[in-house]
């Protein structure tokens, strides 16, 4: 199986966790001939399978499926008291006199996994980690397409010798989370344009590249750098579909020069947004911070209430380097736009 007959023209709607994405963008993206995503990572099985019914009642065409290779963690009594005191200037400043402790870290990876096995998607990808060349073989023997994310040439080399079908390579340029697996998170620099061609000159399998990728003309130049397809999240994230709180497409659409940069404040691994006063409280303390998922189970909690509150400050802006180069328009006309960009160069 070729990525171009799973689906036609070159372009991956980025999956976009905590409910970015939505079923009706996955399947206007897939409907336009490119291959919509719908990110996983934190839905609970129940979750996954509504919302892929809702994506198949509206498309026909493939999709994607996007989680975290991620093991459940259990963290101690008193990493979890040094978290939250450490998260205490900004639960504070909501008013609060504690913060709850989740009801739980993070969505079981196994379960999730079994879920996207019986749902049989044309296409899995995956972040955070790598599969077991068993779980690969179960993929497959499912019909699955399946699609490893990579910041750095091992990476690529490993996803390829379990037996994945492609790879993505994730510049330093991306939105949202770093797909790092093998050696520190801080470590993999490599911008997109760097990254990719190492990716394509080590690997047999399709690369798709991703990072800044913004329009027809990046799209153009990645394919003839040697990728297959493209990943854009940033471009999608302030689509009508877009399931982004308004306040958050807002700082989006008007970020000009803003600045965006990496941060593990809100997670505990390592992600790009805009910078706000959040990550700017806790910056002291960064590297300190416990691990995904516990951070980012704690700060959601905050992130939540700071969403109710319209309060852009305390939220977590993901998005790329190219936002200021974001349109809002539909997902189709957006894939169609694309498309016209690219046979205009």
């Amino acid at each position: 199986m070729t990525l171009a007959s799973v689906f036609p023209h070159p372009i991956i709607q980025g999956p976009m966790a905590g409910g970015n994405n939505t079923p009706a963008q996955v399947a206007a993206v897939s409907n336009a001939g490119a291959l919509g995503s719908l990110a996983c990572s934190l839905l609970s099985p129940e979750t996954i399978r509504e919302q892929t019914a809702q994506i198949r009642a509206l498309t026909e065409r493939p999709f994607c499926l996007n989680f975290f290779v991620q093991q459940t963690p259990n963290p101690s009594p008193e990493e979890v008291a040094q978290a939250k005191e450490w998260l205490k200037p900004v639960w504070s400043e909501l008013g609060w006199s504690e913060l709850p402790t989740p009801a739980k870290w993070c969505e079981d990876f196994s379960a999730q996994f079994e879920t996207l096995v019986a749902l049989r998607p044309a296409v899995a990808s995956f972040t955070f980690g790598i599969l077991s060349v068993e779980q690969i073989d179960r993929l497959h023997e499912a019909g699955i397409f399946v699609i490893g994310t990579i910041t750095h040439v091992d990476e690529a080399l490993a996803w390829e010798s379990r037996g994945a079908d492609a790879v993505i390579a994730s510049g330093i340029e991306s939105g949202g989370h770093r797909g790092t697996f093998i050696g520190a998170q801080e470590n993999a620099q490599l911008k997109t344009f760097e990254l990719l061609p190492q990716v394509v000159a080590a690997v047999n399998i399709p690369v798709i590249a991703a990072g800044g990728i913004m329009d027809g003309a990046d799209i153009k130049r990645a394919l003839r750098a040697g990728a297959q397809a493209v990943q854009m999240g940033t471009a999608f994230l302030v689509n009508d579909e877009s399931g982004i709180h308004p306040a958050y497409k807002q700082r989006l659409l008007t970020a000009g020069d803003h600045p965006t940069r990496l941060t593990r404040t809100f997670s505990g691994r390592y992600a790009r947004g805009l910078e706000n006063r959040f990550m700017q409280t806790l910056a002291a303390n960064e590297r300190q911070l416990p691990l995904y998922p516990i951070q980012n189970a704690l700060t959601s909690l905050i992130r939540s209430e700071a969403a109710k509150r319209d309060e852009t400050e305390l939220m977590s802006l993901w998005c790329g380097v190219g936002v200021a180069r974001a349109r809002p328009m539909a997902a189709a006309k957006l894939v169609e736009t694309l498309l016209t960009e690219i046979s205009a160069t």
